[in-house]
């Protein structure tokens, strides 16, 4: 429980919105601060669309019809309320929608925005990654200049044939030429980068990933999250069509202050310019669709709960196929640290043998130098690991 505790701690001082998410540039921040906003309003929107509007209206009537000199003039100012009280439970499911509809539309949001993080942060481990990468070039350069010196001191003495210095000096070429690559990839991830990220690059400490149990993965997944609740919104959604074709309950009310036409008035006359008309009415559509909007929301509804089981499915290969990943870097880096082992004795012996006059300096560097390329493929691998661990911490939500 305690190493769960600490790798969700790990995800919320590094991917949630209060952290890492400064890596974003500001308009790309609030971009997404306004998509969050968006939804919440909309959703609240949705939440409250059962209620009807009140309906203000005032009413301006000019008339000839009696024959009076002067047109007969009437004005009208009235508020109708026709408000749903009973749905059969529709109002009650249609605010549950709403809600359902709010968290999985929040979630996809959260996902979305982790992932561009997750994209910068990666940038960042491959930008620390190319740069060990081009000091294990240059150490292999090393090695191949040391290669050349070799076998062209025996091909000129007659010891090897030309081809032997031809592939020396050949892979020297591809090793400079791959070095090259290497800082144009460089330059390459740090403009993609400035696009997502207008902060520096060098200004950000890389982060210490472990892996996290398969349980709290997979309950925390985001993208499994908004399916749940997709889910949901399907599940509400049928019940709201179902009440949709059953029986409804309505008030309505109406205040009415408005002028008298002056030749209904007379002794004795009741009429009043104020009054109020109100009532309720019980109506049930009868629609020939009715059966086919049922079955279509009731389908929809199992769609989404297979869906849910389906990503599941989904979510756990996924970690499977990281967790095996993790296994084959860990021997890698077991090979490279066994490797480094050899390296060092083999370094500390030919070093004694050319203080010794058997072996001369490049011999003694060749070997340095191979112990270092060992040293640094360690580190590349922990950083490839690192690449790996963040696919999955992208898509986890906040635990705590």
């Amino acid at each position: 429980m305690k190493k769960y505790l600490i790798c969700c701690s790990m995800l919320l001082s590094l991917l949630h919105a209060d952290e890492l998410g400064d890596i974003l540039s500001e308009k790309k921040s609030l971009l997404y601060d306004y998509q969050f906003e968006s939804n919440e309003l909309e959703s609240d929107i949705l939440s409250m669309s059962w209620i009807n509007p009140i309906q203000l209206r005032y009413n301006k009537n000019y008339s000839t019809q009696f024959g009076t000199p002067d047109p007969i003039e009437v004005g009208t100012y009235s508020i109708a309320i026709d408000q749903p009280i009973f749905r059969s439970g529709g109002i009650y499911y249609a605010i549950r929608y709403s809600d359902a509809l709010r968290h999985a539309n929040k979630s996809d949001i959260t996902l979305q925005r982790r992932k561009l993080i997750g994209d910068a942060v990666e940038i960042l481990f491959n930008l620390k990654k190319t740069k060990l990468e081009q000091a294990k070039l240059r150490l292999l350069i090393k090695n191949d200049a040391i290669d050349i010196r070799q076998k062209r001191d025996s091909y000129l003495a007659g010891i090897l044939d030309s081809s032997f210095l031809d592939q020396a000096i050949l892979k020297k070429s591809q090793d400079d030429a791959t070095l090259l690559e290497l800082e144009l990839n460089y330059l390459e991830l740090k403009q993609k980068f400035s696009v997502i990220s207008d902060k520096n690059p060098d200004s950000f400490a890389l982060p210490t990933l472990k892996l996290m149990s398969k349980a709290a993965y997979t309950e925390e997944n985001l993208d499994l999250k908004t399916d749940r609740y997709r889910a949901e919104v399907a599940n509400y959604d049928e019940k709201v069509t179902w009440a949709k074709y059953l029986p409804t309950v309505s008030l309505q009310g109406q205040y009415i202050n408005g002028d008298i036409n002056p030749l209904f008035v007379g002794p004795g006359s009741t009429l009043q310019e104020q009054y109020y008309n109100y009532g309720f009415s019980v109506s049930m559509p009868i629609d020939i669709n009715a059966f086919a909007d049922i079955e279509a929301s009731k389908v929809e509804k199992l769609r989404a709960a297979v869906q849910v089981l389906d990503k599941r499915e989904t979510v756990e290969e996924e970690y499977q196929w990281i967790q095996n990943s993790l296994t084959i870097l860990d021997k890698k880096i077991l090979l490279a640290k066994k490797d480094a082992q050899i390296y060092t004795s083999l370094f500390k012996l030919t070093k004694n043998l050319a203080d010794a006059g058997e072996k001369t300096s490049l011999d003694t560097d060749i070997m340095r130098n191979s112990l270092n390329i060992r040293k640094l493929d360690q580190k590349i691998y922990k950083i490839d690991k690192q690449i790996r661990l963040l696919k999955l911490y992208v898509r986890m939500e906040n635990v705590l």
